[in-house]
């Protein structure tokens, strides 16, 4: 078996383990996300109208519409995905246009 198969299986039977609640000796990685996010604020630094950044980011109008007047917040996996975004906006358009 090849070195990126065993790494497959090795990751597989971890994680089982993990979920069966087994202690296994791995590296665990902690994200920290910011609770707060301010969407108009990423969205003005990338001079784009609220139709322009949910068009290329994948968004919906409403739902950004929501976050920057305070009615809704990003929550999860948003809140990271607006993060990278702000890092790495080009990044991010051109992976998804491909």
């Amino acid at each position: 078996m090849s070195k990126a198969g065993e790494s497959l299986l090795r990751g597989a039977r971890e994680a089982l383990a993990f979920a069966k609640g087994k202690k296994i000796k791995t590296k665990i990685h902690k994200v920290k996300v910011p609770e707060e996010i301010n969407v108009r604020e990423i969205r003005d630094e990338l001079h784009l109208s609220r139709q322009e950044f949910a068009d290329q980011y994948g968004f919906k109008i409403r739902t950004l519409e929501k976050w920057e007047q305070g009615v809704r917040k990003p929550e999860g996996a948003a809140r990271a995905y607006l993060i990278v975004i702000k890092r790495e906006p080009e990044f991010v358009a051109s992976t998804l246009a491909a």
